[in-house]
């Protein structure tokens, strides 16, 4: 007689899945967030209706190269507000949730780097990374990148990929094929934590 083994999706406190597209790939040499979105995931369903996104000036130039990547122009940002008003509000639109990243270390690094912007000390709430979770669910691929994630799961490619909200939803649909597999909160923060942050 076989036997079929069944997931159930873990019970989750509340998650906020987010995405930054920045200037460049590393914050401690001066580059900066241009935009940032994020999308709550309550009791495992994805709030797609109030997700949070914006633009964001970087107050320097745009280089070529990330151009090329997430089509965002210098005449974009002009306009939009700087982080030390974007921040905060995303944070207190993640209140109270356990952020949720792909390649969180990247993400998380430039969050560290932009709280010197903003006034007084901002905290950043614990984060968890989508592509730690798919290397310890899945140790034989080759790959883990959201691309390679959106193939397995048979998902949607967003028109616009590496814009931080289309990023953002593919993620977290990724993130709910993937806790299919977790017993427990527990054990989603053991296989998806983030060893080591950017300060």
């Amino acid at each position: 007689m076989n036997m079929v083994l069944h997931y159930s999706p873990p019970v989750l406190p509340p998650l906020t899945i987010f995405d930054v597209e920045t200037t460049g790939l590393d914050p401690l040499r001066g580059h900066r967030i241009i935009e940032i979105a994020g999308v709550r995931m309550e009791n495992g369903v994805i709030l797609k209706d109030s997700a949070f996104v914006t633009l964001v000036n970087p107050e320097r130039d745009i280089p070529w190269e990330a151009r090329q990547v997430n089509k965002i122009s210098d005449e974009d940002v002009k306009a939009a507000p700087t982080i030390d008003f974007v921040l905060p509000q995303f944070l207190e639109f993640a209140k109270g949730s356990t952020l949720v990243a792909h390649n969180a270390s990247f993400d998380m690094g430039f969050l560290e780097a932009e709280k010197q912007y903003c006034w007084g000390f901002v905290d950043l709430p614990d984060c968890l990374c989508t592509m730690t979770l798919s290397r310890s669910l899945y140790p034989s691929d080759f790959r883990h990148s959201l691309d390679v994630l959106c193939k397995k799961f048979n998902l949607d490619m967003p028109v616009e990929r590496h814009r931080a909200l289309a990023d953002v939803i593919l993620t977290a649909q990724a993130l709910q094929k993937m806790t299919e597999r977790i017993p427990s909160f527990e054990e989603l923060k053991k296989r998806a934590g983030v060893k080591m942050m950017v300060k």
